[in-house]
């Protein structure tokens, strides 16, 4: 393995020039523990690899790279496969994948996903496809009309496959992975390895299959300032509405609960208080979550509330914070949080409002995640 400190860039870990100049733009300079371990594996010969990360480790680049590198342009067909849990993930995959590839030959990644039109989606594929990126149920259902021709894949991810389990998608997925029996490499991250993860991968991937497993320390961006503001559950409201009037009065942001409930019930009380605010969560509509994002991105809306589950996969750039008005359920969610801000080299700061048992959690996260979290006066 690897020793993590030595290595110092992606050219180091084999990434070609083009690459490098793509995510260097992004403000991607030094690789993750993930990518140290998984990049040069994935770039050298075929092979079946379990990589346990969560979330904001940085595994989309960790297997992007490699993929990315991996393709022929030259061939028109379909040549690797993503799949992701959620249309915001499969969203922000497909973008990623499309930056990073700025200074390289022509490769073309295309998103399909539920909630959207899926004749539109049949039409792009039309066009020369060499990466899709796509949610299981869509998926199949493209296969199933032939829209979509896998005959060509050579490498398939699973990302954040634990959470694909969730939504119900094992029929799916065990569907997929036995249609491509002849993909040379089949790569699947997960921050938990449940029982249904480790039957898929005896099912489907090698038994030599790469194990990676990277912890959730020093993954935190370091642009990141994370502070914390004692508030007995009585007074959180106030003294979150007091932030937002007085330090946050013009800047975007996202204040995370960690239930719809509390999502709606919060985003009524900042209304009540004349806040520019609106909510996602998981009742709401595909077309409903999409005008919310459309207002937020085009600054109609300067406060998001959300559920974890809902913000996953949203990128945003320009937030000036994260508010946890509650610590969330996981200690991986923290860093999936705190990573929606401070974005492509700009700085962030996190703030958890904290009553006495969640005063308790601060210094586990402190512990486990390797960072300081100052009481914010």
């Amino acid at each position: 393995m690897r020793k993590i400190n030595s290595v110092k860039d992606f050219k180091e870990l084999g990434v070609s020039k083009g690459l490098i100049k793509g995510i260097t733009e992004l403000g991607i300079i030094n690789p993750t523990e993930i990518q140290i371990e998984a990049i040069p594996v994935l770039l050298g010969k075929a092979t079946d690899l379990i990589g346990q990360a969560q979330t904001g480790t940085g595994k989309t680049a960790a297997y992007g790279l490699p993929l990315l590198q991996n393709i022929d342009p030259s061939l028109q067909e379909v040549q690797a496969l993503v799949l992701c849990p959620t249309r915001e993930l499969a969203m922000q995959v497909q973008k990623q994948l499309f930056r990073y590839t700025k200074y390289t030959e022509k490769i073309f990644a295309e998103a399909v996903y539920g909630g959207s039109f899926i004749d539109k989606q049949i039409a792009a594929l039309r066009r020369p496809t060499h990466v899709v990126v796509a949610t299981p149920g869509r998926l199949i259902d493209l296969v199933e009309r032939k829209a979509v021709d896998l005959t060509g894949v050579k490498t398939i991810v699973l990302d954040e496959a634990d959470e694909m389990l969730s939504r119900g998608f094992k029929d799916e997925l065990d569907k997929i992975l036995g249609l491509l029996t002849k993909a040379k490499s089949k790569w699947l991250f997960s921050a938990t390895m449940p029982q249904g993860i480790k039957q898929i991968i005896r099912e489907h991937l090698s038994s030599n299959a790469v194990q990676l497993q990277v912890s959730g320390r020093n993954v935190v961006n370091e642009n990141i300032n994370h502070r914390y503001i004692p508030s007995d559950d009585r007074d959180k409201l106030y003294r979150l509405t007091q932030l937002l009037n007085t330090t946050f009065p013009d800047q975007k942001g996202i204040i995370f609960c960690n239930t719809k409930k509390n999502v709606k019930l919060l985003t009524q009380q900042l209304t009540a208080q004349n806040l520019s605010v609106d909510s996602i969560h998981g009742d709401l509509l595909q077309k409903e979550r999409d005008k919310v994002m459309r207002g937020f991105k085009k600054d109609r809306v300067q406060i998001l509330v959300a559920t974890d589950i809902a913000a996953r996969g949203l990128d945003i750039n320009d937030l000036a914070y994260v508010i946890h008005f509650q610590l969330p359920d996981k200690d991986e969610f923290y860093t999936h949080r705190a990573g929606r801000t401070a974005r492509a080299g700009k700085k962030g700061i996190s703030i958890s409002m904290t009553n006495n048992i969640e005063l308790r959690k601060i210094k586990h996260l402190e512990r486990i995640l390797g960072i300081e979290i100052k009481e914010m006066v």
